[in-house]
């Protein structure tokens, strides 16, 4: 049997009957703390890099490796195992035969601290460009102040 209301009370006015609506505001509170939470935690798994490393100590090599020194004096001139280079052709055209070889030899760059920048950088781009793996600066304690 539906009730009736009385005359005096208005439609609004609270009932008897329990409310059928649910408070939402917690629920989105706590969602929004855990979208932040997933937030902040995925990036920090993401630069993660793993590596497999080699277990034990490896077997010492008997073999000395072949260097190779290339020295850029104050002029900036390139000398290759102390022979000047006429032109940075002849550079690339003995890198490339570096990089032919099967155990290439390590090249140990050694500039001098007022060589020009393009000429060291020019060395190290041709080493790179022509595929030659063991380049190393050495004599870097020269440049610390």
């Amino acid at each position: 049997m539906p009730r009736k209301e009385k005359q005096g009370r208005r439609a609004s006015a609270p009932s008897d009957e329990p409310l059928m609506d649910i408070n939402t505001t917690p629920l989105i509170d706590v969602m929004l703390v855990l979208l932040i939470m997933l937030i902040i935690t995925i990036p920090i798994q993401l630069h993660s890099v793993n590596l497999n490393m080699p277990t034990g100590n490896p077997p010492p090599s008997d073999l000395k490796p072949e260097v190779l020194r290339i020295d850029i004096d104050a002029l900036s001139v390139v000398q290759w195992n102390g022979e000047p280079l006429a032109d940075r052709t002849e550079m690339e055209r003995r890198f490339e035969q570096i990089a032919a070889q099967d155990v290439q030899p390590e090249v140990h760059l050694r500039p001098d601290r007022r060589a020009k920048y393009e000429v060291v950088a020019g060395v190290m781009a041709s080493a790179q460009r022509t595929g030659v793996s063991k380049l190393g600066i050495v004599g870097a304690e020269q440049f610390i102040p």
